[in-house]
Parts: structure tokens; sequence; C-alpha cells
């Protein structure tokens, strides 16, 4: 009986957390996990802003935020504001990603999908 009050809890705060952790569908993959870009590999990378201009669809997106680029293309169909995010797809999306419209959790997602800097 001891032992079944603590695994209860630890029982609990994982199915809290499953519950309550945010999922990202990839596009066409209904109940899978968004995942970030496979490049993501947190290297230096570095790309032009010619280069990022390029990635500016639906199924390819970049975006450009504080100077460094985020492939985004597996966040796009779940983006709780729809089709915003392809606004400034393959450009400077800085000042909407700053926007009111965002909560804090996303200041955090958006790591996950970094690719590297872009080129001064």
């Amino acid at each position: 009986m001891e032992l079944l009050v603590p695994l209860a809890l630890l029982v609990s705060v994982f199915l809290a957390f499953l519950l309550l952790s945010p999922r990202h569908p990839k596009s066409g993959s209904k109940g899978k996990s968004a995942q970030p870009s496979l490049n993501n590999h947190k290297a230096s990378k570095s790309y032009t802003k010619s280069e990022v201009s390029t990635h500016n669809k639906r199924t390819d997106c970049w975006i450009i935020i504080k100077n460094k680029v985020y492939d985004v293309t597996s966040y796009v169909e779940e983006h709780p504001g729809g089709d915003a995010i392809l606004a400034h797809a393959g450009d400077d999306s800085t000042e909407g990603f700053f926007g009111p419209q965002h909560a804090t959790r996303v200041f955090d997602m958006i790591d996950d999908f970094y690719i590297g800097d872009l080129e001064q």
C-alpha cells in the first residue's frame, strides 16, 4: 500500500504531462508530432537572405527571426494563426513573431526549428 501512493502520483504526473504538452502534427499525418527539420543540429551554419528567400511556400517554409534562420515547414499546417505564418515565408518574420498574438511558449518552441544564422 505504501508503494502504491508514490506510484500513483508518478503515473498522474506523467499523464498530466502527456495531456498538457502541445502536439503539432505534421502536414498530412494526423496524430504524429511535428518534427523539426532534420538539419536541426544546432551547428552555426550561415544562410544568405537570398538563399532563405527560396524557401517561401507551405511545403518548404523558412523564416528569419532576429537574424536566425528557422525551418518551420513541419509546423505550417499546425500554426494556430493559420496561413499567417506564410505571410513572411522566406523572409524576416521578427515583427510578426514578437506580436501580441503569440503565447510565451512560442519562444521556447522556436528553438526546435533553428537551422542556422543569417549571413551578415
